[in-house]
């Protein structure tokens, strides 16, 4: 098992498609919520995956600032049904986060995570910038970390 970072480019079909299906899986089915999972993001990302027995089991779509926000962004963050309570999360987080302050240089990031997630995302010292607000009938915060 071995954590692998792509770009768009650079993952292969068969990549893609376990991507894109461990986000159906987890966002519009296991969530029911039918929303456009396909956005035109993914081009313009990175994708941080680990993989075991031919499955994605955590996943976290990276996004370069100037793309979907101002600031860099982390998304999509997932880890499959069956293996959550491993500390996947968690190392996850601490990849992406490692990934976008020491190889991209940025130091401000922002995310747009599920209310149930901020304690979660502010155990890596994500601030809340919004209230919670409803997007597809789920309770979203807007959270940002400063780094520098």
């Amino acid at each position: 098992m071995q954590w692998q970072l792509k770009t768009f480019k650079e993952l292969t079909t068969e990549e893609l498609y376990k991507i894109l299906k461990a986000r159906v899986d987890v966002f519009v089915v296991e969530q029911n919520c039918p929303y456009p999972e396909i956005d035109n993001f993914d081009q313009a990302s990175s994708h941080l995956f680990l993989e075991e027995d031919n499955q994605i089991i955590a996943y976290a779509r990276l996004i370069p600032e100037k793309v979907m926000y101002d600031q860099a962004s982390i998304g999509r963050v997932l880890v499959d049904k069956n293996q959550r309570g491993q500390g996947y999360a968690q190392l996850l987080m601490e990849k992406s986060l490692q990934i976008i302050v020491q190889q991209w240089g940025v130091r401000e990031i922002k995310l747009h995570g599920q209310e149930y997630l901020r304690h979660f995302y502010g155990s890596f010292g994500f601030k809340e910038i919004t209230e919670v607000y409803l997007e597809d009938n789920i309770p979203h915060v807007d959270m940002v970390l400063h780094t520098s």
